[in-house]
């Protein structure tokens, strides 16, 4: 397997602050489960929706 540059990784807007994140190995088999950025934005997910 080759490397990817972090640029041709996929990206998905956080449902919680809204900004840009990228893909993580940590969420290869989970990818599209991914809703947030960070434990602090899935923490917050109350006080925004």
């Amino acid at each position: 397997m080759r490397m990817r540059k972090k640029a041709d990784l996929p990206t998905k807007a956080c449902a919680s602050c809204g900004l840009p994140f990228t893909w993580r190995k940590k969420w290869e088999k989970v990818w599209d489960e991914v809703k947030y950025c960070s434990d602090r934005c899935r923490g917050n997910k109350k006080a925004s929706a």
